[in-house]
This record gives structure tokens, C-alpha cells and sequence, in this order.
């Protein structure tokens, strides 16, 4: 019980830290409804059990072995970041290039999720978590400290991996309702804010993919 408590801490430290997830979920909500940014979390869940299953079967050992496998799939990581945020930029430019209505404002509402796609909010967030560095240091270093590899629980093991994916859905579910809210009331003042978000979510996300690459 002692360990399951203190990975849950050390669990919720990683989730409730800034990093690419959260920027995701912020850039996705920031011009799409919040049932993308729900789809973005479904796919980040399962990423999470992803690393898990690698961590469990040994398959993080062999990564934390090669140098340059670990490199590859930073760079990975950082080309994808950079892509999303450069989408990003380029998608809130180019909405900025559109004929405001009448009244000033930009056109506010929000495409439908089939229109931007299950499948590409899913995969978003599936691999904005499976390349993410740090949550893989986090099962190459943390998570095997947490296994009785001697007992070969897996369910146990596998039973930490639940816990972790559900203080992400927790925490980023309560973030995308209170975004949810904000973004109803500015609304009715025009979408500035949301192009201004979107803005600097993708020049976050291209922030994290130099850092990422540079980082030691």
C-alpha cells in the first residue's frame, strides 16, 4: 500500500507538470469543442498504457541501454511537437487572413469533431504522450522501482499504469471544463483570444521540441 501511494504521488507531480499534454489540450480547445480536446485525453490515456506495457515487458530496458535508440526516439518526439505547433501557427495565421463579419468579430464557432477528425485528435494526443521524454524517463527510470519483477505481477504492475492514465484523465478532464468555461464567456468579445491561444500554444509546442533536442 506504501508503494502504490507513493507512486500515485510521484504519478500525480508528472501529470500536474507543465509539458506537452497540457499545451495540446490548450491549442486543441482553443478553436475546436471540448469534445476534441476529450478525444485528444482518450488518446493520451492510451499512450500511457503503451508505455506502461514497454516498461513492463523489458522493452524500456533495451532503450535505456542504446544511446541511440533513446536519441531517436527524442528526435521523434521533437519533430512531432514541432509539427503540431507549427500547424498550430500556420491554421490561426491563416484564419486571421479571413474576412471578419460585420460586427469586427472573427467567426467563433467551433468546427465539428467529424470535420477535424476522431482519428487525428486521437493520434494527437496518442503520440504527443508515446513520444513524450519525459513520460518516458519516467517508465525507463521511475515505474521499474515500483515492480516486483521477481513475483512477475503483472496485474499489479499494469494495476500502477491504471492509476497513472486515470489521474491524467482526471486532471486534464477538470482542465478542459474550467478552458470550456472561459472560452464561452470571451466569446461574445470575438475570437482574437482564441487565435492569440492557439498562437501561443503552437509556439510552446515548438519551444518543447528545441528543448527536448537540446536537453541532456
Amino acid at each position: 500500500m506504501n508503494e502504490v501511494f507513493a507512486f500515485s504521488l510521484v504519478a500525480l507531480l508528472l501529470v500536474v507538470s507543465p509539458g506537452p499534454n497540457g499545451v495540446l489540450i490548450l491549442k486543441t480547445i482553443a478553436n475546436q469543442p471540448k469534445s476534441a480536446a476529450m478525444i485528444n485525453l482518450m488518446g493520451i490515456a492510451c499512450a500511457t498504457f503503451m508505455h506502461g506495457g514497454l516498461s513492463i515487458f523489458g522493452l524500456s530496458a533495451l532503450v535505456m541501454q542504446s544511446a541511440e535508440l533513446f536519441m531517436l526516439i527524442k528526435l521523434l518526439g521533437a519533430a512531432y511537437l514541432f509539427y503540431i505547433g507549427f500547424k498550430a501557427l500556420y491554421g490561426s495565421f491563416k484564419k486571421a487572413k479571413q474576412r471578419p463579419p460585420q460586427d469586427g468579430a472573427f467567426n467563433t464557432t467551433a468546427p465539428d469533431v467529424r470535420n477535424s477528425g476522431f482519428i487525428s485528435c486521437l493520434n494527437e494526443g496518442f503520440f504527443t504522450q508515446l513520444l513524450n521524454p519525459k513520460v518516458s524517463m519516467f517508465y525507463l527510470a521511475a515505474f521499474p522501482q515500483f515492480i516486483h519483477f521477481d513475483q512477475q505481477d503483472i496485474t499489479a504492475a499494469f494495476l500502477l499504469v491504471g492509476i497513472h492514465a486515470s489521474l491524467i484523465i482526471c486532471w486534464f478532464s477538470l482542465l478542459i471544463v474550467l478552458v470550456d468555461k472561459i472560452k464561452g464567456l470571451r466569446q461574445s468579445k470575438g475570437s482574437w483570444l482564441n487565435l492569440w491561444t492557439e498562437r501561443l500554444s503552437g509556439a510552446v509546442m515548438i519551444y518543447f521540441s528545441f528543448l527536448i533536442v537540446t536537453q541532456k
